[in-house]
């Protein structure tokens, strides 16, 4: 990568340089590139994913450029710096640096305070390149709208092609709010439909967002491609089964338990899990014994206005006996959770894909979520686990008694899940990005040849 030396516990390590035989080569033999700028402005994948704004774009930046560099696409990553005294480049693994800038105060700015950051941003990252030869980045390829400012500037500035990924759309987020969450500002909807224009290719996590792209932001739809993102196989697995992640959690064998994995905001809508829980043990006393319902994640988002009021929540509805708050855990644990639990409920008010439904589903446990967004396609209904129309806590409540009622249908649908999991590996999800630089990259270079057609 670069000539750059990063410091990892008090050891000088060189940035490797990959060179392996074979070189992936993109859809109709076009040249996939040697390597690439990743921009994540306001999310370092180097955070623990579950609190704050780190979720599953951070899984997503971290497997697809660990991927991506086994192909022998180096990936450099930029991203802010949150913390003083952070090197300036940290190897993240073998082809993967992950590039440290300086952008405003280190602590206290939330996300919608850094479209002020977002030109000094792009000056760090300027900095950079600087250092480099021309022609250093084959593609620039960002992530979430304040990225994409970035990349914006930068592919214009390099001569590269930019691929875009939204995550999540504020058109789609701002139609279906949670009751009382706050809508997506007008500068963002504004700033997303620039980069829609600006940007070489769009990548998609279903067709389903691939129409919203269309639909409400106008996109070419011959720029847009669909990749489904991934799941690390060898870490989320049925493994060892249930019984022992229980016994590893401290969780009773013979407990009924809905796990809510992620972070606690109003767009997941734990709350509905809560109030579906106290629903259950309305028509059921007796299974109070036996239920014990986790809620592994921290306050993100506008859940930061009021950290503790899924605990007040719990109380209120009378469950705080049956509910456990456990704060982020790194993934080889939530492994641990996902093996745990007899269902995984995602009550959430959009998802553009989902990446812990797969997950858990990928670690054997069925899952009951909300039918929106790429939800549909991450969980097969009546087959892997189960889709409910809307967020009525008593619609989850029918559903999550039948787990109640029946053990036999986690295990069931579980291996249902699992097999369907098999199918979203990370290697596939790499193979099929790299394809979409490579169709970027032939498109751009055409283009520069032939300005006028």
């Amino acid at each position: 990568m670069s000539q750059y030396v990063s410091r990892l516990a008090g050891t000088l390590v060189p940035p490797p340089r990959l060179r392996l035989p074979g070189r992936h080569r993109g859809t109709r033999g076009h040249r996939s590139p040697r390597r690439i700028a990743m921009l994540s402005v306001h999310t370092s994948p180097l955070h623990q994913p579950g609190t704050g704004d780190a979720g599953g774009m951070n899984v997503y930046i971290v497997e697809l450029a660990k991927r991506l560099a086994a192909i022998d696409v180096e990936v450099e990553i930029f991203t802010r710096a949150t913390a003083g005294g952070l090197p300036p480049a940290v190897e993240l693994a073998p082809g993967v640096l992950v590039r440290h800038v300086d952008a405003g105060p280190y602590e206290g700015l939330n996300k919608e305070d850094l479209p002020a950051q977002l030109c000094a941003f792009t000056h760090g990252v300027m900095r950079a390149w600087a250092r480099n030869r021309p022609g250093h980045y084959d593609l620039v390829h960002s992530h979430y709208w304040l990225s994409g400012h970035v990349g914006w500037l930068a592919a214009e500035r390099w001569g590269s092609p930019l691929v875009h990924a939204m995550h999540t759309m504020a058109k789609v987020k701002n139609a279906a709010l949670a009751d009382g969450d706050t809508p997506e500002p007008p500068a963002r909807v504004i700033g997303e439909t620039q980069i829609v224009r600006a940007s070489d290719r769009l990548i998609a996590n279903t067709a389903g967002e691939a129409e919203e792209l269309i639909h409400h932001y106008e996109a070419d739809p011959a720029k847009v491609a669909v990749v489904h993102p991934g799941v690390n196989l060898d870490r989320f697995r049925p493994a060892d089964g249930r019984a022992a992640a229980r016994a590893r959690l401290g969780l009773p064998a013979d407990a009924f338990v809905p796990l809510f994995a992620g972070r606690i905001q109003p767009l997941k809508a734990p709350d509905v899990l809560l109030h579906a829980t106290a629903r259950l043990l309305d028509r059921d006393p007796g299974l109070r014994s036996r239920l014990v319902v986790p809620v592994v994640g921290g306050p993100s988002g506008s859940g930061l206005a009021r950290p503790e009021g899924l605990q007040k929540l719990a109380c209120r509805l009378g469950i705080a006996d049956v509910v456990r708050f456990h704060p982020p855990v790194a993934q080889q644990e939530l492994s641990d959770w996902f093996r745990a639990a007899s269902v995984l409920v995602m009550p959430s008010h959009s998802e553009s894909f989902g990446l812990v439904a797969i997950e858990a589903q990928a670690a054997g446990t069925p899952v009951v979520a909300a039918a929106v967004g790429g939800l549909p396609v991450a969980v097969r209904d009546g087959e892997t686990g189960f889709l409910v129309q809307g967020h009525d806590p008593a619609d989850y409540a029918r559903v999550l008694a039948r787990f109640a009622d029946g053990p036999s249908l986690t295990a069931r649908l579980g291996e249902a899940a699992a097999r369907h999991a098999r199918s979203f590996g990370w290697d596939r999800a790499a193979s099929a990005t790299a394809d979409v630089y490579a169709a970027a990259m032939h498109e751009h270079r055409r283009r520069v040849r032939s300005p006028h057609g």
